[in-house]
């Protein structure tokens, strides 16, 4: 597993480096747009062995810069970068008769670097549709864990319990990010609307074999909303 993730947050880099490459026999663009983001993840980790989760709603802010350096036939080429505020963790769908309820919220400052492409009317108003694809590195900040008042663990029909009260151990994330949408450009700025889905490559807890959990990985679906202006067009 840690093989092939090195390989495909390699091969994302590539395509970050190569798409400008490749663009410079074209058109050269430069414009620098800066900004701000926010929506919501729907969050959720893929434990081994398995742990039923329900949605889990979580919100993430932060800003937002954007380079668009060629313009390659009709596909305008660039790089997006990131810092944000996001929250992630799961819910737990605990179906044993006991009426437990159990979530986790962990956060995080993460930063993806995405390869940005925009198609669609290049100069003035007017709207494109827009890809994002990229690595993303996080850093967990801290955790919290929230329960019912009637706790009866010992009742899980799976006996999955280690989790409870077992706080991560990794607090360095990685993976890839990847998601489209669209980007309506106005006299008062840029307003970009997208789907995003992460899928973590690196575990939270200790995965060796005397761990109990061999995988413990972020994912989330994302709905992002950012506004942009341009610095340099």
């Amino acid at each position: 597993m840690k093989k092939q993730s090195v390989i495909a947050l390699l091969s994302i880099l590539c395509l970050l480096v190569g798409l400008p490459v490749r663009a410079q026999l074209q058109d050269p663009r430069h414009n620098l747009a800066i900004g701000i983001n926010g929506g919501v993840n729907l969050s959720s980790v893929s434990f081994e062995p398995s742990i039923k989760q329900k949605t889990f709603i979580t919100p993430s802010v932060g800003v937002t810069v954007r380079y668009i350096s060629e313009r390659y036939f009709k596909i305008l080429c660039g790089i997006q970068g990131e810092i944000n505020y996001s929250q992630r963790g799961w819910k737990e769908n605990i179906d044993d008769g006991t009426g437990d309820t159990y979530q986790r919220t962990m956060n995080y400052i993460e930063v993806p670097l995405m390869a940005h492409l925009g198609f669609g009317k290049d100069k003035g108003n007017g709207a494109r549709f827009v890809l994002n694809i990229g690595p993303q590195i996080g850093f967990l900040l801290g955790e919290n864990e929230k329960q019912s008042a009637s706790w009866h663990p010992e009742d899980r029909p799976n006996g999955v319990i280690w989790q409870y009260g077992k706080m991560a151990e990794m607090k360095f994330d990685y993976g890839i990010v990847g998601g489209g949408g669209l980007e309506v450009r106005t006299g008062i700025g840029n307003f970009l609307l997208e789907a995003r889905y992460y899928f973590g490559l690196s575990d939270f807890y200790h995965s060796t074999k005397k761990d109990p959990f061999s995988r413990s990985a972020h994912s989330y679906i994302a709905g992002r909303l950012t506004y942009l202006f341009d610095i340099k067009k």
